[in-house]
């Protein structure tokens, strides 16, 4: 495992770490304490150091379930997200009295005086023009009960405007069918070294290769019931990408780039950009801690192939998905 800066907050941490909105379940299933710890264990085997959670994935279950096993293990790092788990998301959830009350909840769930990585959970546009936000996030940092903070976003617009205040870490939704951000904010970002977490890596699983246009999901899976927004932004379920396109266009990237793994080349394929501290593939159960890490393995993309993975973008998903995100 080779292991980047992230960021202002001196973290080394695994260039292929591990979101847990899944952990110990698939989308939509019940958590199982017994498979999330399991899967914890195989992700710091392998080598990783760093866990992406949030204060509403299975209702503080994977807040605490993370906590326990940094406590077991300090040198572990890790970033939780608030202001999301309530309904009717607004800018009422980021004012300096719903984040005091995120931040202790999540202080009690993980059961620790500090929090290593706070991120706004893709707080609304009008949020980034409130300082009196930013301001009580550096008042909270300033109290020791947060050491870093930072935003996980819907649209390359917010990350750069993120960058006016003191973040430390910009989460953002950055794949083979999400390449925008690539462009200026991965610049900007550098030059106001702030640290990438690279989220939804492989577009709800569409670059696994592995759907077809009759694979079914659960009734409560996300890739069932927010196709079009329902639940939250639509650009999170398949990257926004229209789902029988994408899997056409995760096809045609298995034909040109001739592979059967197209997962570990969709992973292998962000990190070729040095601006990205990490990816943060997600996992169900110990099973598939693997396929993500293997990633880290594989050699560098060719001049060729990164043109390849360009191409298939231009003529599948460009447009709408560059102009929303």
């Amino acid at each position: 495992m080779i292991y980047r800066q992230l960021g202002k907050t001196g973290f080394n941490i695994s260039e292929v770490s591990l979101g847990t909105w899944q952990l110990g379940g698939k989308w939509g299933a019940p958590f199982d304490q017994q498979v999330a710890d399991a899967t914890l264990a195989a992700a710091y085997e392998e080598g990783v150091n760093f866990f992406d959670t949030a204060d509403g994935y299975q209702d503080g279950a994977s807040e605490r379930t993370v906590g326990a096993f940094v406590k077991k293990h300090p040198d572990v790092h890790y970033t939780t997200k608030i202001g999301r788990k309530d309904p009717e998301l607004s800018i009422a959830h980021f004012q300096p009295a719903a984040l005091d009350r995120y931040v202790d909840a999540s202080l009690n769930n993980m059961q620790t005086d500090a929090l290593d990585l706070v991120l706004l959970h893709c707080p609304p546009m009008p949020a980034y023009y409130d300082p009196e936000i930013f301001a009580h996030l550096d008042q909270l940092k300033q109290a020791g009960k947060i050491r870093n903070y930072g935003v996980s976003v819907e649209r390359v617009e917010e990350g750069l405007k993120a960058l006016d205040y003191g973040v430390s870490t910009v989460e953002i939704i950055f794949n083979m069918f999400r390449l925008r951000p690539a462009r200026l904010f991965f610049e900007q970002a550098k030059a106001h070294n702030v640290g990438i977490l690279a989220r939804v890596p492989l577009a709800s699983g569409l670059l696994s290769g592995k759907f077809t246009a009759d694979t079914k999901f659960a009734p409560t899976d996300q890739r069932s019931n927010n196709r079009h927004g329902e639940l939250f932004d639509k650009g999170e379920t398949f990257s926004g990408v229209d789902y029988l396109t994408g899997v056409k266009a995760a096809q045609e990237l298995k034909k040109r780039l001739k592979t059967d793994n197209l997962a570990a080349i969709a992973l292998r394929y962000i990190l070729m950009y040095d601006a990205v501290s990490a990816v943060i593939p997600g996992a169900s159960n110990p099973n598939q801690i693997t396929r993500n890490t293997d990633a880290a393995a594989l050699p560098a993309l060719t001049h060729e192939q990164m043109g390849i993975v360009q191409d298939v973008y231009d003529e599948y998903i460009k447009n709408p998905v560059e102009y929303l995100w």
